[in-house]
């Protein structure tokens, strides 16, 4: 019979093959002391690279503090700068002619805007008295009319057609039962006119009524074009849409024989 064979067998460290006495009277350390008194110079070594590593950590604290130090003086030490460059360096900083300069465009607008109060004053002066003169001869034309009227004992007038027409007194002196006839009258006239200047357009119609109003009460119901112009709604479209509606309706008589264009009151029958 063949000789049994040993087992292979993984070969092991001498550390996991004995205990720290069998290494330490092991061949590799013959005069290592016995027991575990080989361990004395191990940890006294250890505790020497343990003491350097811990001076190693302050002396890296004491740096990372020298630096959160010095950070923090170069960082107030730049903003203390900024700060002076832009209160003590500015080159743009107002001088004594600056102040001086904009002392005299102070006045040159004070003194502008005087004028400007003083011209609209005397425009303002010069417009009340146009309409004070205006007012005056309306007033004079209205007694003239009056007096008329109440001699001759009628307040109608024949026109070209010979339908009377009404004569009012000037704009803002009529009575209420005056007022009141004046709309009716107006009325009438529209409702002949088309559809268009009976409501179907309410700023023509109110353009209608200013012009209707224009011819009918002029001082000799005679007007021109211009007379009738009122902007900005009344403009010179609206008031010549306007005529020739009343111009063909026959209710205006346009004239221009003289080189004027003229609108006659005629009325409606």
């Amino acid at each position: 019979m063949p000789p049994a064979q040993t087992p292979h067998r993984t070969p092991l460290r001498r550390v996991s093959q004995g205990s720290l006495f069998r290494l330490s009277r092991s061949d590799a350390y013959p005069d290592a002391p016995h027991g575990l008194g080989f361990l004395e110079p191990a940890m006294a070594e250890f505790l020497d690279e343990v003491e350097t590593l811990h001076a190693n950590v302050e002396g890296m604290k004491h740096l990372s503090d020298s630096l959160a130090t010095f950070n923090e003086s170069f960082a107030s030490w730049l903003h203390i700068m900024n700060m002076n460059a832009l209160t003590v360096d500015w080159q743009q900083a107002p001088t004594e002619a600056s102040f001086a300069l904009a002392k005299r465009r102070a006045e040159e607008d004070a003194i502008a805007a005087m004028e400007a109060l003083q011209a609209a004053k005397a425009r303002e002066a010069q417009a009340q008295e146009a309409a004070s003169a205006a007012d005056k001869t309306t007033f004079t034309d209205a007694d003239t009319t009056f007096a008329a009227n109440t001699t001759g004992n009628t307040a109608t007038s024949s026109n070209k057609s010979g339908a009377p027409v009404k004569k009012k007194v000037a704009k803002g002196k009529l009575t209420a039962k005056e007022k009141k006839e004046r709309s009716i009258e107006i009325e009438r006239i529209i409702s002949c006119l088309p559809l268009e200047f009976r409501g179907s357009d309410p700023s023509l119609r109110r353009n209608m009524e200013s012009v209707i109003e224009g011819v009918m009460y002029a001082p000799t119901q005679t007007v021109k074009l211009t007379d009738l112009i009122k902007p900005p709604d009344l403009n010179q479209a609206r008031v010549n849409k306007c005529l020739i509606a009343l111009v063909n309706r026959k209710v205006v008589v346009k004239e221009s024989s003289t080189g004027t264009v003229l609108y006659h009151w005629k009325g409606i029958p």
